[in-house]
């Protein structure tokens, strides 16, 4: 069972997904910090406030506070767009490597060859 977990643990598959994760955290707390330092003052100047995680309703005993529902909004939007532009330039790196036609190969070659033999023979 040890060897098979080792041989799990080391496919490349686990790793690249340990990696994206990390990088995912890292990546999230870069945006959270983007959002509350850089944007929220923006919008702070066109709505009056600067923290808009405080923003809150109250109706009886409950309060809603939808201003940290904001904040997961544009963090959302933001992480969303970003990861967009990463799909797009990897899509247009892949697509540019998928255009070069590949060299023919002995098998081919010899596939028409045979092909060939085939329409001479009918």
């Amino acid at each position: 069972m040890l060897k098979e977990f080792k041989q799990f643990i080391a496919r490349g598959n686990v790793i690249d997904l340990a990696v994206g994760v990390i990088i995912g955290v890292a990546f999230t707390a870069i945006v959270q910090s983007l959002v509350k330092n850089l944007i929220n003052p923006l919008i702070g100047l066109f709505i009056g406030r600067i923290d808009l995680s405080n923003l809150t309703l109250k109706v009886g005993e409950a309060n809603f506070r939808y201003g940290s529902f904001l904040n997961s909004i544009i963090n959302f939007l933001i992480i969303s767009f970003i990861v967009f532009l990463i799909v797009k330039a990897v899509n247009k790196f892949t697509k540019e490597e998928e255009e070069t036609p590949a060299a023919p190969t002995e098998t081919d070659y010899l596939k028409e060859i045979r092909d060939l033999l085939k329409e001479k023979e009918a």
